[in-house]
């Protein structure tokens, strides 16, 4: 049965609004994933764009199955307290931009490991609201955003989240960004009116300037 996307706790105010992705924008992924999998005997080679077909063992080469990858996934989910961590500049830069504008951290994440992420969050300071949804991305912001006349924009590294919220929300400014070095070579190039940031430094002069009109 899927489960309706609860955004029920956020409160926007008559300003500018930011909705972020958080692994791999907000919150490194690849990287402590890797570690994680290391832990485990395997290893994420950044061979191609994605996570599954790029895992393998440690001890013979063989490739990760499917049903494997969902169970060591939840399991770094459930234990991502213990690895994860910001990623580089985020911090500053998304508490700069809440001087001006309201931040939304939007997830794809089972909700059930939602209370761990938000008290990982939290002990960072980063304490902005927070959906975790495995749902379609551009329903959920066009709801939030409601069609207000002000500005709005939209952060995340996987490119069809980019284009859902294209197709939902026109008016979105959207903007391409990924953590990982190593993996974003990989990266498809953005398509239509995605603007690329090679790091929130960036990002977040872009999105001051989209507040701005510009």
């Amino acid at each position: 049965m899927q489960v309706v996307t609860d955004f029920s706790h956020v409160r926007l105010r008559d300003r500018p609004l930011v909705v972020c992705d958080i692994d791999e924008v907000v919150l490194e992924f690849l990287s402590p994933f890797t570690d994680f999998l290391r832990s485990h005997n395997y290893d994420l080679l950044p061979r191609s764009f994605r996570l599954h077909g790029n895992i393998v063992s440690l001890l013979d080469g063989s490739e990760m199955d499917r049903d494997s990858f969902s169970s060591f996934q939840d399991e770094f989910f459930a234990s991502q307290n213990l690895w994860q961590k910001p990623a580089e500049r985020a911090i500053e830069t998304l508490h700069a931009l809440a001087e001006d504008a309201d931040i939304v951290f939007l997830t794809a994440m089972p909700p059930r490991h939602q209370a761990i992420r938000r008290a990982l969050l939290d002990e960072v300071g980063l304490d902005f609201a927070m959906i975790a949804s495995e749902e379609a991305k551009g329903p959920i912001v066009a709801k939030l955003h409601a069609r207000r006349a002000l500005p709005v924009a939209f952060i995340d590294d996987i490119q069809r989240n980019l284009l859902s919220v294209a197709e939902n929300v026109p008016e979105c400014f959207l903007i391409s960004m990924m953590a990982n070095a190593d993996f974003r070579q990989f990266a498809p190039p953005p398509v239509g009116a995605i603007v690329s940031a090679s790091g929130w430094d960036q990002a977040g002069l872009l999105l001051k300037k989209h507040f701005a009109g510009g």
